[in-house]
């Protein structure tokens, strides 16, 4: 099995988000981080057959990261594009952060999102289907 990686990144108004992106077989592993303190601020998942969910980790003072709201953009535009199962962790951190910054943040997101799905069209999966035993064998025959 091979896996792919690949990188993006957008600039604006003074920081810098980045997806890495790796394929695992027909799956997709993205991690969308950026700002002066990159981390796990969420996970969102998704697959065919079940609809997109988040986990936000805690944050400062009680609170529950963000960062869902753009790895939930990223998924929208490359969800036309997806074979198997998806994950992106993400974790954005602008210290101080102004107001311009914040409405950067979506637009960033798209650019990316539309960047990964451009090169998910131009790099589609090359796995090997799984073989599984039938209902009148198990491993214990073998």
């Amino acid at each position: 099995m091979s896996i792919k990686e690949q990188s993006f990144s957008v600039e604006m108004v003074g920081y810098e988000m980045k997806a890495e992106l790796k394929r695992i077989g027909s799956d997709i592993l993205i991690l969308l981080t950026g700002g002066d303190t990159p981390h796990i601020g969420t996970v969102t998942v998704f697959s065919e057959n079940d609809p997109a969910s988040s986990f936000r980790f805690p944050s400062h003072s009680g609170r529950k990261h963000k960062d869902d709201v753009l790895a939930e953009i990223v998924l929208k535009i490359i969800q036309p594009a997806l074979r198997g199962n998806c994950v992106i962790t993400s974790g954005i951190h602008v210290d101080h952060i102004t107001q311009e910054q914040i409405q950067a943040a979506s637009k960033m997101a798209s650019h990316l999102g539309t960047a990964i799905l451009h090169w998910l069209q131009e790099h589609p999966a090359e796995a090997k289907e799984p073989i599984y035993y039938n209902a009148n064998e198990s491993p214990l025959e073998k």
